[in-house]
């Protein structure tokens, strides 16, 4: 899951807004329709969630609590009620397969501040969770679910390592498009299941049939 403030603007002023953003995720993981936490990092315009469902997990509905309440909350503290959306949109997200597809995707997360240049090393950017992980107290290693993949013990390690620039790609590409990750199988499954057909449809124009009907063109 993804979501930016409205323009891009800074959405996290100072640490008292992280650790109200943090607050609204460990209430919203007490509700009945909830998914389990893998991992997120906070960053200071836009957050990422990699979220587990669960039975009885609602995702939209869940994510939809969690932006309005982040919303209502944030606009009385900064006494802006009134100023319209705080979000650019609906929140952006794409299925991933829970096996060896999810590492890169939760590796992709917790590295979001290191790549950013905004901290040396992953686990040093507070607001995410392989900092939970390494320094957090009991509590908050509470909202982190165990996920049906375990983690390598030099997880940090992994995490500080550049990922690959075909890695870097799928996962654009599945953020900017909603697409499944995960191998063709699954892909096919998860894309017929879900309604998902036109986030997997090549895009681009199609190729001219060569038939010379003075309207042929192509594809670039």
């Amino acid at each position: 899951m993804l979501n930016r403030r409205s323009m891009r603007l800074v959405l996290f002023r100072k640490d008292r807004d992280y650790e109200a953003f943090e607050r609204i995720l460990a209430d919203g993981l007490g509700r009945r329709d909830a998914p389990g936490l893998l991992a997120w990092c906070l960053m200071p315009n836009h957050w990422h969630l990699v979220l587990l469902a669960k039975a009885g997990t609602n995702l939209s509905t869940w994510m939809q609590w969690v932006a309005v309440t982040h919303t209502h909350r944030w606009h009385q503290h900064y006494n802006r009620v009134g100023d319209g959306p705080l979000y650019q949109g609906r929140f952006k997200s794409f299925p991933v397969q829970n096996d060896g597809h999810l590492l890169p995707v939760m590796r992709y997360v917790e590295a979001n501040a290191q790549r950013a240049k905004l901290v040396r090393a992953a686990q040093d950017w507070r607001w995410g969770s392989l900092w939970v992980r390494q320094r957090g107290a009991s509590k908050q290693r509470q909202m982190l679910s165990q996920s049906f993949v375990d983690l390598p013990a030099d997880w940090p390690v992994v995490v500080n390592e550049a990922q690959s620039p075909a890695e870097m790609d799928r996962i654009h590409t599945s953020i900017r498009r909603s697409s499944p990750l995960g191998d063709r199988q699954w892909t096919n499954r998860t894309v017929s299941r879900l309604g998902l057909e036109a986030t997997v449809r090549p895009r681009g124009r199609p190729k001219s049939s060569g038939k010379g009907d003075g309207n042929s063109y192509k594809s670039t």
